[in-house]
């Protein structure tokens, strides 16, 4: 019973090392499509209205185990006390809109207004990103240039980006470019990280004078010996 108690209080300091993204929008825009899409690898064509999800993915910063928690809320404005609880706790955000839809931009207004409210002075610090989904649509559908995106975007003092969950443009590279404006501590995604997991296991094979495997990865180490840790996805 004592043990038990002991690895729960062990545990709960680990909850700290959460690094919680938000993302924001409403419906239709995508929001869910790019979080599975980044999580799962995989696309849905049918829309299914969200109320609120949340996928957590393992990571490595500075040589500890943490996650990388992407919280996937309603595009209803039904439920605000839980727009301002995803705000109060959140680290960085992602404001969603349809290129498709110049509506889907304007109602990312009080969503703005509100993360500025709660995060007061600590805004500057804050990584936000402005993101403009469906780039992938016709010249024809289009009602929100890539020039007004980033206009906007330079309006609100933050970064912008143009994806499209169906086509896996820029969705990667979007929460990679979102982690990399952490300014409290060193988060960023390594993409290949087989292939780095293989040669630290080959590297360390040859320091010790051990046979190299032809095949077969590393096992999950507990960070590498560079002189800056990143934080990457297991």
């Amino acid at each position: 019973m004592t043990e038990q108690k002991n690895q729960v209080t062990r545990a709960a300091p680990e909850q700290s090392n959460d690094y919680r993204v938000v993302v924001f929008g409403a419906g239709g825009v995508g929001k869910s499509s790019l979080v599975l899409r980044f999580i799962k690898g995989t696309f849905r064509e049918s829309y299914i209205p969200t109320i609120e999800d949340t996928y957590r993915q393992v990571i490595s910063c500075n040589k500890n185990i943490c996650t990388l928690q992407i919280t996937d809320t309603t595009g209803s404005h039904q439920f605000p006390a839980m727009q301002r609880l995803s705000i109060s706790k959140g680290h960085a955000f992602i404001l969603v809109y349809s290129v498709c839809s110049k509506q889907s931009l304007e109602e990312l207004r009080p969503i703005w207004a509100l993360i500025k409210e709660l995060k007061g002075a600590d805004i500057p610090n804050i990584p936000v990103m402005l993101v403009g989904n469906k780039c992938d649509e016709t010249a024809e559908l289009r009602e929100v240039s890539q020039i007004e995106g980033q206009a906007q975007a330079t309006t609100w003092s933050i970064s912008f980006m143009e994806t499209s969950a169906k086509t896996n443009h820029n969705v990667t590279e979007l929460f990679q470019e979102l982690l990399n404006m952490e300014k409290t501590r060193t988060v960023s995604l390594q993409l290949d990280t087989k292939k780095q997991k293989k040669q630290k296991k080959e590297k360390k094979s040859k320091d010790t004078n051990g046979s190299i495997p032809e095949n077969g990865e590393a096992g999950v180490s507990g960070g590498g010996g560079g002189a800056k840790e990143k934080c990457r996805v297991m």
